[in-house]
């Protein structure tokens, strides 16, 4: 039996055998070999899309024995950045580079450049950082009507603190249940449950502090099916989870329904709103019909706010929200006997970059709510036109009812190949599996005038070369069909190790010397 027969037949069976089946196949004498062939074939030209400056830029594998000038270093640096700046800046982008303009980020460069040095670590030294960081939270809180939540509900007293980003806001949350769970319900093997579609730093947090990840079912809308929640929940649950909204498909999961499930339950919930922190408020005020998902709902204790995502400050800060300060405790860390004295940190991290947090204040200040309301406005606008005019096109349909991240697929042609095709003409999107699609996270780039009408003709025109031609090798089109195809997930988690292998490899080089 050939391979692709023996995947076909194996991803006909139970997934409790592809385990056993899979440590098996790699026994059999040339699998591993075959296998490894296949993987180096693969990321072949993944490597060269990762490594494009090394004929214009020596690698450099050692330090140069002096120090090269400060403007050959800048000129290198301005080189891979005016390359780089072109996929983003007219539009290009899924996400990536929420604001993008030029004006805005040489205000950020300004505003770093006095904090470089700050870090909160050292209150004693930088009482501004603490200022920056506690009135982040403070403001964000505000954004999602704090006030009104403490009125509904005696005893609520919102409070946070500034992480590194979302994934760090998750991981602190995660944390913060398992130790409220041991200490108050005694809890030893904890899980929470979380829907098929919530962000994978979730499993981080499962893998990171030995929690059960139990992930179910979504329904037809690509939202959370409440029964498989509820059927899930067992004595051992501490928390339970929701996106406003999802990565993959741009909608909101249930959070009231999904909130009073947890709050019936006594457990936490958890709203991821790394995405949409800073847009569904403003969606709310404008009008659209987006589902409360805040402390105004009883049952919601901890919220995740990216403000370097739609709150449009520099990579690096988001916002772990806690109902109360009692819960956000759980994510303090302290040492009480150390000869070097007393230490506590309320994140993951001790230092941490007080520049950044200096930029995140001050563009909040900044925009202000009409700002961030105006923004909001264009970016649903833009995403109201971009999804109907994909769904416009033959043989696309639009995935669930989405706002601003708008995932599209097709029963008639491969749509990675027209991710691919897309990215021949400059576009960078997201690809998506089970089922296959792709998405665009609308941001203020694409809401320049004649963006979304760019695209939309790039996309019909995709979707027709893909209907004419016959496949080209290399893309991303090869991978996910792969990723596809095969039933075992420990062969793709192979492909996933060893490009972030290629990540970390850097070609031998002389040492150079000042010239």
């Amino acid at each position: 039996m050939d391979t692709d027969r023996l995947l076909n037949f194996t991803g006909k069976l139970p997934k409790r055998l592809h385990g056993p089946l899979e440590k098996a196949m790699r026994k059999l004498p040339g699998v591993q070999k075959m296998m490894d062939a296949e993987y180096k074939a693969l990321l072949a030209d993944m490597e060269k899309d990762l490594r494009p400056y090394d004929d214009m830029i020596p690698p450099f594998s050692q330090m140069p024995d002096q120090g090269l000038p400060i403007e050959e270093i800048m000129g290198m640096m301005r080189q891979m950045q005016e390359k780089e700046d072109k996929r983003w800046r007219d539009g290009y982008a899924s996400g990536a580079v929420y604001h993008g303009d030029p004006e805005h980020i040489a205000f950020m460069n300004r505003v770093y450049a006095l904090h470089s040095q700050t870090n909160p670590l050292h209150a004693d030294l930088w009482p501004s950082a603490v200022k920056y960081d506690a009135e982040i939270v403070a403001m964000t809180a505000d954004m999602l009507h704090a006030d009104e939540a403490e009125r509904l509900h005696p005893g609520t007293k919102v409070c946070g603190s500034v992480t590194s980003g979302g994934t760090e806001s998750i991981l602190m949350a995660m944390k913060s249940y398992r130790d409220w769970a041991r200490r108050r319900k005694g809890i030893k093997n904890p899980n929470i449950v979380i829907p098929i579609t919530a962000h994978p730093a979730f499993d981080k947090a499962g893998e990171y502090f030995d929690i059960q990840v139990i992930r179910t079912p979504v329904g037809p809308d690509y939202r959370a099916d409440m029964r498989a929640m509820q059927k899930a929940i067992n004595k051992n649950t501490i928390a339970l989870a929701g996106s406003a909204p999802t990565f993959p498909h741009g909608v909101i999961d249930p959070i009231p329904e999904m909130s009073a499930l947890a709050h019936e339950q006594g457990v936490g919930f958890h709203t991821d709103a790394c995405l949409g922190g800073f847009i569904v408020p403003w969606a709310e005020k404008l009008g659209y019909p987006v589902p409360v998902i805040d402390f105004r709902l009883p049952g919601v204790t901890t919220i995740s706010v990216d403000t370097h995502k739609y709150g449009y400050t520099a990579k690096g800060t988001s916002v772990a929200l806690y109902r109360h300060p009692g819960l956000r405790r759980y994510q303090y860390f302290s040492v009480t006997d150390w000869p070097g004295g007393l230490y506590a940190s309320p994140t993951m991290t001790g230092s941490r970059p007080g520049g950044l947090m200096a930029v995140a204040w001050a563009v909040m200040v900044k925009l202000g709510r009409e700002g961030y309301l105006d923004a909001a406005r264009r970016i649903l606008e833009t995403g109201e036109q971009i999804r109907e005019g994909i769904a416009r096109i033959p043989g696309l349909y639009v995935l669930g009812d989405p706002l601003w991240i708008i995932a599209f697929g097709s029963n008639e042609v491969d749509i990675y190949r027209v991710l691919d095709a897309l990215a021949h003409r400059g576009w960078s999107l997201s690809g998506l599996q089970f089922p296959a699609a792709i998405h665009i996270a609308v941001t203020l780039r694409h809401t320049q005038p004649g963006v979304p009408e760019r695209f939309l003709a790039d996309l019909a025109d995709a979707v027709e070369e893909v209907r004419v031609q016959p496949p080209s090798s290399g893309g991303m089109a090869p991978i996910y069909g792969m990723a596809a195809s095969i039933p075992f997930r420990g062969m793709v988690n192979d492909i996933l190790q060893r490009y972030m292998d290629l990540l970390y490899k850097v070609p031998k080089s002389g040492r150079r010397r000042l010239r």
